[in-house]
């Protein structure tokens, strides 16, 4: 699958005013990530399992 058939999800913490932003697509084995400032650039892939540490990471206090 390549990066234009994916859906791809905004962060909620993106601001209306262009500035630094994550995109992420959930595919079947794979969370695939992206600069939403340059979507020309290949997007990177993470297993599901890594990408759920590295939210449970990310969220802690």
């Amino acid at each position: 699958m390549n990066a234009t058939e994916l859906a791809w999800y905004k962060s909620s913490y993106s601001g209306t005013q262009g500035d630094s932003c994550v995109e992420v697509a959930i595919a079947e084995r794979a969370v695939h990530v992206r600069d939403s400032k340059d979507v020309s650039r290949r997007p990177f892939a993470v297993g599901r399992e890594g990408w759920a540490h590295f939210v449970g990471f990310a969220a802690r206090d």
